[in-house]
């Protein structure tokens, strides 16, 4: 009877935490140029996993108003100010946290219910269809197949910085991320997180934590990129201080955080749908990574040209494009383990196909070739098409998603393919009969950014990042933060320090 009592409790209890998990469409369902394909499995048939992480400003409830900002969702003001791409590898040696600045113009996918052809601010995303477009605009622009999102709002970041008992920060001066100016036409405003931290190493919770998370003026060069460094050294001293409590180990400690989760978060139904049991599990696939194989990193940017007085972020390339392809073939971005480029590694390719075909059987070959890597790739493999006797090769000026190399060719037409293959040196991976194609299409991918012979020119991709690339190693216990310091009043005043030692006295800000 004892027994039957307690898996009676225990179903109580799951169960109720599985109600608490709020859950949405995975994607917004509408725009082909977002469907990729999923990852394909390694050689013990594990595969990687992508978990989108959104960080929403919205403010639809009383709770997220009180914690600051815009009071009020009218007209769809929510936006992804944070958006980190969680990676963990097919055999869960390592992983790695992407992020993306949140003012990076691109294009976004056409979501159900919201304008299409939208060329825009990325984190302008969530607001024209939803988590699921934040999703699809991710892949769109990567062409890396994402298995789930989870958002978090104002609120949620608070709970779960209190239920994980805080998290050890560090900022190399005083900080204070509060401004007050006067605009052109006489109006007051405030602006800032409200962070106020001495200089040093300590430990935040809640309120003070969102704020951390949320400060952008007060950081490095004033620029949402500090905030971005700012929430990675979160991050990584949260994967340190948990794996060193034990906390997903420890049952009351687990309890509690499951508990918080399940309220602050919301999810991709297919995940909902698994419950807490589900959401336990991935949590423990990454904690079971090790600190120094854990790699925060932000995708290359700079600034481009002035629109309106505004300076808009650009991803630069080829850097950005390399980073998405080591993602989507499961390549390490550390090089901490003794032989991580051997078990990551792309196997070997096998022979490709040698097809004699006749100069008329080429010339019969109708061909699209589209581009989806580096400017002019889709021109120069055409040319070199025709050159090799495919006369019929025609340069297809669409837009192409970033993606690795691919020929789809009709389920009829195998020969005519092959053909090709043996024509470029592709691997036998790139061909994808389709039962519903009229003819070859040849996708130039981001694998392949020059040459003519694919098998010669696409190297496997080593461990490690691009050189200069912005990272940071999840062991690396020293990272402090730099305060903004260039920024003064009208009276000489730093905005964003303070000196002595009191702390100075300011209320939450707005904005």
């Amino acid at each position: 009877m004892v027994l039957v009592a307690v898996a009676g409790g225990g179903y109580l209890y799951i169960k109720n935490l599985d109600d608490n998990i709020r859950g949405g469409d995975l994607h917004s369902g509408i725009d082909p140029k977002a469907v990729v394909a999923p990852a394909k499995p390694n050689a013990q048939g594990q595969t990687p996993l992508n978990i989108l992480i959104i960080g929403s400003d919205g403010r639809d409830s009383a709770a997220d108003c009180e914690l600051g900002g815009a009071c009020s969702t009218a007209g769809g003001l929510a936006r992804a100010d944070v958006e980190m791409l969680v990676h963990l590898s097919a055999d869960r040696s390592n992983a790695s946290i992407t992020s993306i600045p949140r003012d990076t113009v691109v294009d976004l996918a056409d979501c159900k219910g919201s304008p299409k052809g939208r060329h825009t601010l990325i984190n302008a995303s969530l607001n024209y269809g939803g988590p699921g477009c934040v999703v699809d605009t991710w892949q769109k622009l990567t062409g890396i197949s994402i298995n789930h999102y989870i958002m978090v709002d104002f609120k949620g970041v608070v709970d779960m910085a209190d239920a994980i008992g805080g998290v050890q920060v560090c900022a190399k001066q005083n900080v204070v991320d509060y401004k007050v100016y006067t605009d052109a036409q006489g109006v007051r405003h405030e602006e800032g997180s409200g962070l106020v931290y001495p200089a040093g190493t300590r430990k935040i919770t809640g309120v003070q934590a969102l704020e951390w998370l949320r400060t952008r003026h007060a950081w490095e060069d004033g620029t949402d990129i500090g905030r971005t460094h700012a929430q990675h050294l979160y991050l990584n001293s949260m994967i340190r201080q948990m794996k060193s409590l034990g906390t997903l180990t420890n049952i009351p400690e687990m309890n509690k955080l499951a508990t918080t989760a399940t309220k602050a978060l919301q999810v991709d139904l297919p995940l909902k749908h698994s419950g807490i049991t589900g959401m336990l599990s991935l949590a423990s696939q990454f904690n079971a990574v090790k600190p120094e194989r854990v790699t925060t990193v932000t995708i290359p940017w700079h600034y481009g040209p002035s629109v309106n007085g505004a300076q808009p972020v650009l991803l630069t390339q080829p850097d950005a494009d390399k980073i998405f392809t080591q993602i989507r073939n499961d390549v390490p971005f550390d090089k901490n383990a003794a032989t991580a480029t051997a078990t990551t590694a792309t196997p070997t390719p096998a022979p490709v196909a040698t097809v004699s075909a006749t100069p008329e059987q080429k010339a019969a070959v109708d061909i699209s070739v589209q581009n989806a890597t580096v400017d002019g790739r889709g021109q120069q493999i055409t040319d070199f098409l025709k050159s090799q006797g495919f006369t019929k090769a025609q340069r297809d000026t669409s837009y192409v998603a970033a993606t690795p190399t691919k020929l789809t060719y009709p389920t009829a037409d195998k020969a005519q393919a092959e053909a090709v293959q043996a024509a470029l040196g592709l691997r036998a991976s790139a061909l994808t009969p389709s039962s519903s194609a009229s003819h070859l299409t040849l996708v130039v991918g981001t694998d392949w950014t020059k040459g003519t012979d694919f098998d010669s020119t696409a190297p496997t991709q080593k461990a490690g990042l691009p050189t200069g690339t912005d990272f940071q190693n999840g062991a690396d216990a020293t990272q402090c933060m730099q305060v903004y310091t260039g920024a003064h009043y009208a009276d000489g005043r730093p905005i964003y320090t303070w000196t002595g030692s009191t702390p100075p006295k300011v209320p939450q800000a707005k904005g």
